[in-house]
């Protein structure tokens, strides 16, 4: 399985990005989506996530700002990010983990897409 993430650009404060996350087989279906980002110097972190049930998690710093979807019928995520601050600037990677049908875990990640938020 591959995701593929794309989306990112450079955005003035107070803009808007859509990222999206396109899953290269139908195992999509069957795991928690989430989005994590990194800023240059700084450690991964978690941004947000959807699980099956269409339960949603955010970090503090995204949320209200933020919001995570997911298109099981064409393999896909995506993260709508309104209200852009310079202190989102970072590379953002899709994710997928879940387990198989034999009950095997499994943990995907997508490349980064870069956001820059300029101020």
């Amino acid at each position: 399985v591959q995701l593929q993430a794309s989306g990112g650009g450079l955005v003035q404060a107070g803009g808007s990005l859509r990222l999206s996350c396109a899953a290269s087989g139908s195992i999509f279906s069957t795991g928690t989506f989430g989005w994590y980002r990194q800023a240059p110097g700084k450690q991964r972190e978690f941004v947000a996530a959807m699980a099956l049930g269409g339960g949603t998690n955010y970090a503090d710093s995204v949320e209200a700002r933020f919001t995570i979807s997911r298109d099981n019928a064409k393999n896909s995520g995506y993260l709508q990010m309104n209200s852009l601050k310079p202190e989102d600037t970072a590379a953002y990677y899709c994710n997928l983990k879940g387990r198989d049908r034999w009950r095997r875990p499994f943990d995907y990640w997508g490349q980064g897409t870069l956001v820059t938020v300029s101020s």
